[in-house]
């Protein structure tokens, strides 16, 4: 698995952020079962380079922890069987890699958070890639029986990885 990581928050997080985010990133996509090699880029900002992101893109005038921007389409959650139809649509002509997809992450929220829920920012920020992995894998939250499965998911991955609350 690639992760692609950029840094543009002005206040860094004093916790090593890359080992974190690709431990996670690496134990969702196995958890999820795919069968492709896959690659995943994830940027770290602040709440106001949050904000204008989810402004010009979901029209949300606020700034969230964390946005997921998934490139494959798929029909049942964790079902990659059907993206080799469309090659040229999902997999990286050069190197073959499966391009899942983008994951935007507030480090202002990773702090705010950890605080609200009496965790560590090291388990807030790897609670919000395991969240973003699984929505890039086509998983989502709108019904509540989506938002338990996901969370049970969630909790799943970062158990397997150690990281508790």
């Amino acid at each position: 698995m690639t992760v692609t990581i950029e840094y543009e928050a002005g206040e860094m997080l004093s916790l090593p952020y890359e080992e974190i985010i690709k431990n996670v990133a690496e134990e969702a996509i196995d958890y999820v079962d795919c069968p492709y090699e896959a690659e995943v880029s994830v940027l770290l900002t602040d709440n106001e380079g949050i904000h204008q992101i989810n402004l010009d893109t979901r029209g949300i005038d606020s700034p969230t922890d964390v946005l997921s921007f998934p490139m494959c389409d798929f029909l049942t959650p964790g079902d990659f069987s059907g993206l080799e139809e469309s090659p040229e649509e999902y997999f990286d002509p050069d190197t073959g890699m499966l391009l899942l997809g983008d994951i935007v992450i507030s480090v202002d929220k990773v702090k705010e958070q950890a605080v609200k829920y009496g965790h560590s920012e090291t388990r807030e920020l790897a609670f919000l890639v395991a969240h973003s992995m699984l929505h890039l894998s086509g998983y989502d939250h709108v019904e509540d029986e989506e938002r338990l499965c996901m969370e049970r998911m969630q909790e799943e991955i970062l158990e397997h990885r150690g990281y508790r609350r």
